[in-house]
């Protein structure tokens, strides 16, 4: 009977540097039905209950697809460098819109308003979502176009 040298490390168990690491975890998907007007109604109504429960504003990240966010609109009109830099801050509930979504970094929780634009809009802007949710993704709009879009970007 052979021995392995004590050094020699064992074949059938990988080093733990050689593992993957874990996927991340699917987040909850939650659908608030509401027409494209009321959309963005519908996602501030979101954003304050995730405050009131306790969630901090820096864990929120809302996006729209159709028109932008007036706090995005505001914001924006002091300069991109700015209105980035909220966002690395992390401190606040940070608002963008569909087209930028991908530049925006993961959070816990991310609102989808399907305010209107394009379908290629809502899909990106719900892919984009999906990707950045870690716990929570809420999406408000009209149930049919949502589910529809959803299939395509998720």
């Amino acid at each position: 009977m052979q021995r392995a040298p004590r050094d020699a490390a064992p074949a059938a168990e990988p080093a733990p540097a050689d593992r993957p690491a874990p996927a991340a975890a699917t987040p909850q998907i939650q659908l608030i039905p509401a027409s494209a007007q009321g959309a963005l109604d519908a996602a501030e109504e979101a954003v304050d209950l995730l405050l009131d429960s306790g969630r901090a504003p820096g864990d929120v990240l809302v996006v729209t697809t159709g028109e932008p966010h007036p706090w995005a609109t505001h914001e924006l009109s002091f300069g991109e460098a700015s209105y980035w830099a909220q966002h690395d801050a992390g401190d606040d509930v940070f608002y963008t819109d569909a087209q930028v979504a991908d530049r925006a970094g993961a959070r816990p929780v991310v609102v989808v308003a399907v305010n209107g634009g394009p379908e290629s809009a809502a899909v990106s802007a719900l892919s984009a979502a999906h990707a950045r949710a870690r716990a929570l993704l809420i999406v408000c709009g009209e149930p049919q176009r949502i589910n529809s879009v959803l299939g395509a970007a998720v």
